[in-house]
């Protein structure tokens, strides 16, 4: 599978060790960056990387900050997008399987690398189930606001 990873400084150490499992898992990886802990905004990242799932260069994408609350935020700013912050493997699954999340989001200061792989491995095994499921997704992307 093409997964994209981002985050921002605050998530740097959490972002490398998900990449290079996730290559140990035979998954393709984009890292969108930062390359380096000095201090970025997790707006950019986020937007980088909605732009990278959204256009369908990557399959999936993983969303990293401190407490992964504003890059998911800047993630569901693309309307192609459904970003969910998972802090355990459940609500992981939850979000591909009713949710047909695209991208998840962690927060590094929150989330240990274990539980962060457990979240990532659920989140990439889980199908859509569809179904009765689907009409609300379609209305994510399609709000009649």
């Amino acid at each position: 599978m093409r997964i994209a990873i981002a985050s921002d400084h605050a998530a740097l150490d959490l972002k490398a060790e998900l990449r290079d499992w996730l290559i140990e898992q035979g998954h393709e990886v984009a890292d969108l960056g930062p390359d380096t802990a000095d201090s970025v905004d997790y707006p950019d990242f986020g937007y980088k990387l909605a732009n990278v799932v959204a256009d369908g260069t990557a399959e999936r994408g993983v969303a990293l900050c401190g407490s992964g609350i504003g890059i998911s935020m800047s993630v569901n700013r693309n309307p192609a997008m459904r970003c969910a912050l998972v802090s355990e493997p459940l609500s992981a699954a939850l979000a591909r399987e009713h949710n047909d999340a695209n991208c998840i989001a962690m927060g590094a200061r929150l989330t240990g690398s274990d539980m962060a792989m457990a979240c990532l491995e659920a989140f990439l095994t889980t199908e859509f189930a569809g179904g009765r499921h689907q009409r609300r997704v379609d209305k994510l992307s399609n709000p009649e606001i």
